[in-house]
């Protein structure tokens, strides 16, 4: 088993979504985490925001990995999205993103963390696949392509 798989669910697998900015995908995602984990969309998105003003969380190839520290979350906690209309995130390659995995962690989660991130980078560097995820047809087919990968 991975790390990645226990942390979305078909709730926080959301395929063929579009929005006009990382804004829009970022205020997506709080309110998304609000609801599943009785948290503050404020603080979610505020965590998401600052981080990338740090610089892009996207990887390159159409991945990006925003990600969070959230004070009260008690356990890692991801949402999986795949773009219908790529977005504008400053890659490193200047490809817009297509497949954002959204990963929020406890405010002190310094481990896990980077092992989640690492695991993560490892998974949308396979060529092979970022094909499957971007051809899954529903929700349920993209966490057991998740569930089947080992890193």
């Amino acid at each position: 088993m991975n790390l990645i798989t226990p942390l979305i669910t078909p709730d926080t697998t959301l395929l063929d979504v579009s929005f006009t900015s990382k804004k829009k995908l970022f205020e997506h995602a709080a309110e998304l985490f609000a609801r599943t984990h009785a948290l503050k969309a404020p603080d979610i998105f505020t965590s998401l925001f600052e981080r990338e003003r740090l610089g892009s969380t996207a990887l390159g190839h159409g991945i990006a990995i925003p990600h969070g520290r959230i004070k009260g979350l008690k356990d890692a906690s991801g949402a999986f999205y795949r773009l219908k209309t790529p977005l504008e995130f400053d890659a490193p390659d200047n490809q817009p993103v297509s497949l954002c995995f959204i990963l929020l962690v406890p405010q002190d989660a310094n481990e896990r963390h980077l092992q989640i991130l690492g695991e993560l980078a490892q998974l949308f560097g396979d060529d092979a696949m970022r094909a499957k995820m971007l051809a899954a047809a529903a929700p349920h087919d993209l966490i057991a392509l998740l569930g089947a990968w080992t890193s």
